[in-house]
């Protein structure tokens, strides 16, 4: 899910730089990845490099119990696609919520799913779907980083900035996330259905998923009408 702004490329402080390399196959041994997981990644990456790490050593910001650190992966690909699989790998591979800013072409995007610590196995993350920026020209302004009292905060905030307009920022970040999920979710049922009506020829069927689309269309309009409004209110 994009958005249409570009506000979460942000001017990351220079003590907080790292600029090390990742070989791919670092990140296989880390995940267990299959050969078909191995060629999506020799197919869309061409480079991953560990660009900064935010941490209370860098930023002066201190750790919380859920984001003890936060690091920023720059990936230039291939092809100018990435294969979400390719990310919920390298997220699955490194225990610190990562944002990722993947380069194309002299053009650059900024994609980060919210990763939490699992309640039943804090040795496990849990990983939403993934929010991006649209393509921007790479050497675009950069803005500061959010101001936050603590990483946690700050993390939440970076987050937020890729998510499309416009959201709740009141609700807390699980909230807001499970929200444009089902949003997500239901536009996709949306689209399978109207598929299946285009398909189907015989009437008495058609008017049974003609009310189907109906219906999901409703739920549709209330999800999102419902975020809209809180973010209104919310100004």
């Amino acid at each position: 899910m994009s958005g249409i702004h570009t506000s979460a490329f942000f001017d990351y402080p220079k003590s907080a730089a790292f600029g090390r390399v990742v070989p791919k196959t670092k990140i296989y041994e880390h995940a267990g990845a299959n050969t078909a997981l191995k060629d999506l990644f020799v197919r869309e990456v061409d480079q991953i490099v560990w660009r900064f790490k935010l941490a209370p050593e860098t930023t002066n910001l201190s750790a919380t119990p859920g984001v003890a650190e936060v690091q920023v992966f720059g990936i230039s690909l291939k092809t100018g696609k990435l294969d979400d699989a390719v990310l919920r790998t390298i997220d699955k591979a490194i225990p610190f919520p990562l944002i990722f800013e993947l380069t194309w072409r002299g053009n650059r995007k900024a994609v980060a799913a919210f990763k939490r610590p699992s309640e039943a196995d804090s040795a496990k993350w849990v990983i939403s779907e993934y929010f991006a920026t649209d393509w921007a020209p790479e050497d675009a302004s950069r803005q500061p980083l959010p101001v936050a009292l603590d990483l946690g905060a700050l993390y939440e905030r970076m987050l937020t900035a890729m998510m499309p307009a416009p959201v709740q920022t009141d609700d807390d970040i699980q909230t807001r996330v499970d929200r444009l999920e089902a949003i997500r979710a239901k536009t996709r049922e949306v689209e399978r259905i109207k598929a299946r009506l285009t398909r189907e020829k015989q009437y008495n069927k058609r008017v049974a998923i003609n009310a189907e689309l109906r219906a999901a269309k409703h739920e549709l309009e209330r999800l999102t009408v419902g975020e809209t409004v809180g973010a209104v209110t919310n100004e």
